[in-house]
């Protein structure tokens, strides 16, 4: 291996580093303040400059133009912010980002190991999670000031490492092949931040051309705003969307009038800062200043434009997507946790549809109503699916036991959701249009004892979802001995089959096993609630043998007929 390939290698290390040093400041900040500081970007969006100001100090915070824009864009969707607003805290973004590169642009390289012992030490402090937190960023900020500084050490002139001159060398041709190859390094990179600081430390030592390194930047602000849209949530409000984009063609105006302007720019920055890295650093705050000076006064006719190009419409929601799992909530555990939370009471909704769905369906001895209500156990799949893949990127390592025990429950519960939603769909509904099919339908005695054992489970599926949000002891001893009874109505219903076919009463056996096949259903579906909901909260009270008992309240459902005949 020759020396340029292990000069390669040790800057693509060197920037792997940048990048981790940038991640880890912005995971400890939003584990420390992420709550607080969501709370206070929601508080100030009521008029443009309280946003411009909110988003500039969360995001020089966060050092995340990405995270402000998906947060912003979060709120927009579910309707809690005006168009307005939402695209000042996007301006502000863009300027609060530049703060941190301005930091980092001197020469502070030396003081980096400071900072990484300061932050071991408070990393290591037991019981205190935001010291810890803390301790993050300090170690953070050491691993980008030392990456920085092995940057300027590693980078020579391109001219002695050839495969790094034939890289720089085919973007150096054109200002706008530049600009495409830094907004593909920042939306890869998810941070602007880190991309201007490794274009600071390429100017530097003069790697790449002045002009070239300007046109980077630019093409650094341009690709850290697609995150925003490409990441944006869905739904009926638009006004995320528009936020989103409107922000990306913000910039790529200020693309269109400055990187013409780069040959004379270039010059006017060298006189005022003959430092080559801070003169990149000075370029990209001079350059989100200037937008957010052209834009504020005119969001009112922007946003009226967005809002013509885009018009609200009325989007049906797809059951079967999530719309509560904020991707901005991601790195912060106990808004994630609320996310999640919030969309596990959608597969209720739908899981409690389904149950009234199958009563109609039974009722009317209707086929179609059974395979439309069939295939709301598809949306709870997907539904369940979208909440386990959200709760994985959890960092382990953000979660208190209180937040560990949270999400242990919220997987518990949602699988056991659809578990129950298969077992009416595959089992009970599946068996139930084979013998509609057949000519072999419940008698009105049949369906009313049904009906009645469909209510209980409704209420019971309410019982769970309460238990589930407040963790209630009594309601999971009650539900828990739910079980007990669906157990005694099945045994029942069983014990009168038996007997009809002992004395050889034939007739009427279709029916009474069609009855007695959805009864054994229907009590799966409420093992599934009672396994959810309530065996994890007895669990940590050892009462698991308890809830065996029956209260004296509760009786299981009078009928007189309970096999349907």
């Amino acid at each position: 291996m020759d020396d340029a390939t292990l000069t390669l290698i040790d800057l693509l290390g060197t920037i792997a580093l940048l990048l981790w040093g940038v991640h880890m400041v912005q995971s400890g900040i939003q584990r420390a303040y992420g709550p607080n500081l969501r709370r206070g970007l929601a508080r100030a969006l009521d008029n443009r400059l309280k946003a411009f100001a909110a988003g500039l100090g969360v995001t020089a915070l966060l050092q995340s133009s990405t995270a402000t824009g998906l947060m912003v864009s979060a709120f927009a969707a579910e309707g809690w912010v005006d168009l307005v607003p939402a695209l000042a805290v996007m301006l502000g973004a863009n300027v609060g980002s530049t703060l941190v590169v301005q930091l980092l642009s001197f020469d502070v390289a030396r003081i980096s190991p400071i900072f990484i012992l300061i932050g071991f030490m408070m990393f290591r402090r037991q019981g205190a999670n935001r010291t810890r937190d803390l301790g993050r960023v300090a170690i953070g900020l050491g691993l980008i000031l030392l990456a920085l500084g092995r940057l300027l050490v590693i980078i020579t002139p391109y001219e002695d490492v050839p495969s790094l001159r034939l890289l720089l060398g085919a973007i150096a041709t054109t200002p706008f092949i530049a600009l495409l190859f830094g907004a593909a390094l920042s939306w890869a990179a998810h941070s602007s931040v880190a991309i201007v600081l490794l274009i600071m430390s390429f100017a530097a030592k003069g790697v790449v051309s002045y002009d070239t390194a300007l046109a980077l930047v630019i093409g650094a602000n341009v690709g850290s705003a697609f995150n925003p849209v490409l990441e944006a949530p869905s739904g009926g409000d638009r006004t995320g969307k528009q936020a989103a984009i409107g922000n990306l063609l913000n910039r790529l105006v200020g693309a269109a009038i400055v990187l013409p302007l780069i040959p004379k720019i270039g010059p006017l920055l060298v006189n005022l800062e003959p430092s080559l890295g801070r003169g990149v650093a000075n370029f990209h705050t001079f350059f989100n200043l200037a937008l957010a000076l052209l834009f504020m006064p005119l969001l009112s006719p922007f946003a009226s434009l967005l809002r013509h190009w885009m018009p609200a419409y009325f989007e049906v929601p797809d059951p079967s997507r999530p719309i509560y799992l904020d991707p901005a909530a991601r790195d912060m555990a106990p808004i994630a946790l609320g996310c999640a939370t919030r969309e596990t009471l959608r597969m209720v909704d739908i899981l409690d549809e389904m149950l009234q769905e199958t009563r109609a369906a039974l009722q009317k001895n209707d086929r179609q109503k059974i395979a439309e209500t069939r295939r709301m156990g598809d949306h709870l799949d997907s539904l369940n699916t979208a909440i386990q893949s959200y709760l994985t990127v959890i960092d382990p390592e953000s979660l208190t036991e209180d937040d560990d025990k949270k999400l242990a429950s919220i997987l518990a519960f949602t699988t056991n959701l659809d578990h129950a939603g298969n077992t009416l769909d595959r089992n009970m509904l599946a068996t139930a249009h084979k013998q509609f099919k057949r000519g072999q339908t419940l008698s009105a005695e049949g369906k009313a004892s049904i009906d009645t054992v469909l209510d209980r489970l409704s209420q019971n599926l309410r019982a769970a979802a309460t238990i589930f949000m407040t963790g209630d002891v009594r309601a999971a001893r009650v539900l828990a001995s739910e079980k007990t009874i669906f157990r005694d109505i099945e045994a029942k219903a069983m014990d009168v089959h038996f007997q009809h076919l002992r004395n050889n009463k034939t007739d009427g056996v279709e029916t009474r096993t069609l009855y007695l096949d959805l009864i054994r259903n229907l009590k799966s579906v409420n093992d599934r609630l009672v396994t959810g909901a309530a065996y994890p909260v007895l669990e940590d009270l050892g009462e698991l043998r308890v809830t065996r008992l029956r209260p004296k309240s509760a009786t299981p459902p009078e009928n007189n007929e309970p096999d349907g005949h």
